[in-house]
């Protein structure tokens, strides 16, 4: 058996590690490589590159043949290499949503990772808390789990501590002394010893795999998916079309054949779930860096639809850095903390401060505990100075809103101290109505310096046995304790931002109504209205909803009165962002659609129920990823529209041959590099395009709104047709002076890569020109102009890349000719744009 002081060392730790492996739960394993390739082989675009190649083959073209296989290949190949890149990011995810856990090794506390868990661990368990693997309780106090993972049973179960180490006979029931890996410490804490791990534990044994993220697709996957299932069907049915047509006009049917696949190929949008994940794993990636884990892609995309942002005050619009500045007597004796030589002489504040310690937890977690215990430490404890012995406490619950603990110093009588809400500690001490009204006054007074106000009390108790409940001892009321958690500073200029977004701030919070509304002043919320707790207790559920229409705070709120207030915002149309910490505010953190939990004091059950972690817990992360939630819908907005547009003009080349009796321009060839290649690289620029100056300032966006709407539609077949248009002007330049069809494939090439960085400069911004956007600063758009130029030099250079796609030379003049035509194009566009931009700003 550990020693429960000390734990294991980090020796031994290391050796058990190394002995049974990582504390991980049984998972399915990776996809195959096989399993993937099979899926990869059922995409329309791969299919197509397939059947052509084998046409080719057919017809002896083993040059066109190898390349149209090759590039099939290459999309095979990028897509298993993104595959194993995602399976190595759903690793990171399952570990970092295992459940950490709170270990003593090397004789100190230590918070570690649930997979580092070793046989022998000394775990230290707490409300909230997901418990890492079996163990057995060694002490505990008032602790209760929820086992229904394993059990099925719907309520908590009592534990108790043994020392022994027998072997457990059956799962479930109360009092019995062990806790099980991926249930839930739902109330009190406790000192547990680690006696299964892995695939040995419980959970384990009877193979209930690891809860991970929902694999839940975001409405945008499914936008995508259903864009590219009706352009495929539209492409196919146009190709049918065009391939009987062109044989019975021409009767050359294998080349028919091979420009309906060329034009299928064209009106694929194969693009968009690429341009999709790039967009969502990036995004991820630059919310991360501002200290918000992504747990849920469709997160992303909520973003910037949110209407409300409900907020708790204490730790994320506050510092959580408790101080106790003030403590008034029931005899109306004012003391100022901060000034000792006022208090320090003074035995009943000093009694006070004595009571409000032994009120709290031994060890404590919570920043008004940590601020007694801190304060008691500066003055003498004579009254106390022999052993003293925590004999039982009552917690803090839904019932009364104090806790009490009892003690026994040396072996004389109990002793009780309490702390809690005023109201609950009043009602304790039995108080008359006018000593009520003269404490509220108080009350309200403190509350106005927005100070947060607990109460005082004590009893005494003989050795007989304890009541159940603390309301039946006699306590006497000692003071008033006020305290300050002072703003976070970067809350106030958040606030504004959200104002500003069209975001309406709400405050929810468990504090006294006059302390809720002096902060959310200095905060900048609106503070003329506030509701209590004790008024949602008696509304319907329709009251409330029109209610919270124009209430900003919420105070004395309890944890399971924020999903009724989440639900009320709801019923009016409002897209609620929520945060929380506790285990009691999961169902409002999962009713919310976007739950964010609070990474440094939330509790596991808490982030497992929100898709945004805050790693910092800092107000200020929430409204910058607010902000680049929008900023990356807004670059998505405009990527999808580029992606359509470049498909007009490849379209429109396909269909061209049919049309005006011309040689076939683009081959499948020619069409899978553009979409495999140059199409997605180009719109790996929009990713990285810094976010347009109007971006706060714009109302939220509507979750129902679709991602290509008919003005992004109508705007992007406009700015393809302009683009297809130039092709034409240079297609008749190329008939009039009689150039070969390999020189006419390669000017018509051209074209359409100049024509992608013209779509580029021109959606870049709806609000600004190309030469105004030219100045913000994007490097990753230099490095797709470079990776275009590159690709203009290997069509024009005399090199084998030229001879394999059939391209002709060149002249310098029909280069700059080219160019010339591309500016026009340019400032044609951009001058169509003025009249659309109010419509795609929306």
């Amino acid at each position: 058996m550990s020693n429960l002081s000390t734990g294991l060392s980090s020796k031994e730790a290391r050796q058990q590690l190394k002995k049974a492996g990582p504390n991980e739960l049984p998972h399915s394993g990776r996809r195959t490589c096989w399993h993937i390739v099979r899926n990869i082989i059922k995409e329309p675009m791969v299919l197509m590159l397939l059947g052509a190649g084998g046409i080719y083959l057919i017809l002896g073209d083993w040059r066109e043949a190898i390349l149209l296989i090759s590039l099939g290949s290459a999309s095979v190949f990028i897509t298993i290499i993104q595959e194993a890149r995602s399976e190595r990011v759903l690793d990171t995810l399952r570990d970092l949503t295992s459940p950490r856990a709170l270990v003593i090794r090397d004789g100190r506390k230590q918070r570690i990772a649930g997979r580092d868990v070793v046989l022998g661990d000394i775990l230290v368990l707490g409300e909230g808390d997901r418990v890492a693997a079996d163990a057995i309780i060694r002490s505990e106090n008032s602790l209760e789990a929820d086992e229904s993972l394993l059990t099925g049973e719907a309520l908590p179960v009592q534990k108790s501590a043994s020392m022994g180490q027998p072997k457990p006979a059956a799962l479930g029931g109360n009092n019995a002394p062990f806790v099980y890996s991926g249930t839930l410490i739902v109330r009190g804490h406790g000192i547990a010893e680690v006696i299964a791990t892995g695939a040995h534990s419980e959970i384990g044994q009877i193979g209930v795999a690891l809860k991970s993220i929902q694999s839940e697709a975001p409405r945008l996957a499914q936008q995508t998916g259903n864009l590219v299932r009706i352009f495929s069907l539209v492409g196919f049915a146009i190709s049918v079309v065009f391939t009987v047509t062109y044989g019975l006009i021409r009767g050359a049917w294998l080349d028919a054949l091979l420009s309906g696949i060329a034009l299928s190929m064209s009106f694929l949008p194969e693009e968009f779930p690429l341009v999709l994940a790039v967009f969502l794993v990036m995004g991820s990636w630059r919310i991360a860096r501002a200290g918000v884990l992504t747990r849920r892609a469709a997160a992303i995309e909520s973003l910037g639809s949110a209407t409300v942002l409900c907020t708790d005050k204490t730790g994320t619009l506050t510092e959580n850095r408790m101080t106790i500045v003030q403590i008034q007597m029931e005899n109306g004796d004012i003391f100022d903390i901060r000034d000792e030589s006022s208090w320090l002489a003074d035995n009943a504040v000093k009694h006070v401060i004595d009571i409000g310690r032994y009120a709290s937890q031994p060890d404590p977690f919570d920043p008004m505990e940590k601020a007694f215990h801190q304060l008691a430490l500066r003055i003498e404890d004579q009254g106390k100075s022999e052993a003293i012995d925590l004999v039982r406490d009552y917690p803090f619950g839904d019932e009364i809103l104090a806790m009490s603990n009892v003690w026994q110093q040396g072996k004389g009588n109990l002793f009780v101290a309490s702390k809690g809400a005023p109201e609950a500690i009043m009602e304790l001490c039995r108080l008359d109505s006018d000593r009520r009204t003269a404490l509220r006054l108080k009350i309200d007074q403190m509350a106005v310096q927005g100070m947060r106000v607990l109460a005082i009390a004590e009893a005494t108790y003989g050795l007989e046995s304890l009541p159940e409940l603390q309301s039946d001892f006699c306590f006497n009321f000692l003071g008033l304790v006020g305290f300050v958690d002072p703003l976070r500073s970067t809350v106030q200029d958040a606030v504004r931002e959200c104002k500003t977004a069209g975001i309406r701030v709400v405050m929810i919070t468990g504090d006294y109504s006059v302390t809720a509304q002096a902060i959310a002043a200095e905060a900048g919320i609106r503070s003329d209205k506030v509701l209590s707790g004790g008024d949602i207790e008696n509304m319907t559920p329709q009251y409330l909803a029109e209610c919270v229409r124009d209430v900003d705070i919420f105070a004395r709120i309890k944890p399971a009165q924020k999903l009724q207030i989440v639900r009320a915002l709801q019923n009016n149309g409002e897209i609620v962002a929520m945060t929380g910490d506790g285990v009691n505010d999961a169902p409002a953190l999962k009713a919310a659609q976007i739950g964010i939990a609070m990474g440094q004091r939330g509790t596991d059950v808490a982030r497992e129920a929100s898709s945004i972690v805050l790693l910092n817990d800092d107000f200020g992360s929430i409204v910058t990823t607010i902000r680049l939630g929008r900023r990356i819908y807004d670059n998505l907005h405009k990527a999808i529209g580029f992606v359509l547009a470049a498909h007009i003009p490849i379209a429109g080349l396909a269909i061209f041959p049919l049309l005006f009796g011309l040689p076939l321009i683009l081959m499948p060839a020619h069409i899978a590099f553009l979409e495999i290649v140059v199409d997605p690289v180009c719109s790996i620029a929009f990713e990285a395009e810094p976010e347009e100056s109007d971006l706060m300032t714009r109302p939220p966006r509507d979750p129902k709104a679709p991602l290509l709407s008919r003005s992004l539609i109508l705007w992007s077949v406009i700015q393809g047709s302009v683009i297809l248009f130039s092709l034409g002007t240079i297609l008749i330049m190329t008939i009039w002076r009689e150039m070969s069809p390999d020189t006419m494939r390669s000017l018509a090439f051209i074209m359409l890569v100049l024509g992608d960085i013209v779509l580029i400069l021109i959606n870049r911004s709806f609000a600004t020109s190309p030469l105004q956007a030219l100045v913000k600063p994007n490097p990753v758009l230099w490095w797709v102009l470079a990776f275009d130029a590159c690709l203009l030099a290997l069509i024009l250079a005399p090199t084998p890349t030229r001879q394999l796609f059939r391209f002709g030379i060149v002249s310098p003049q029909n280069i700059v000719i080219c160019v010339l035509v591309s500016v026009v194009a340019l400032f044609v566009i951009e001058f169509m744009k003025r009249f659309w931009q109010d419509a795609l700003r929306r």
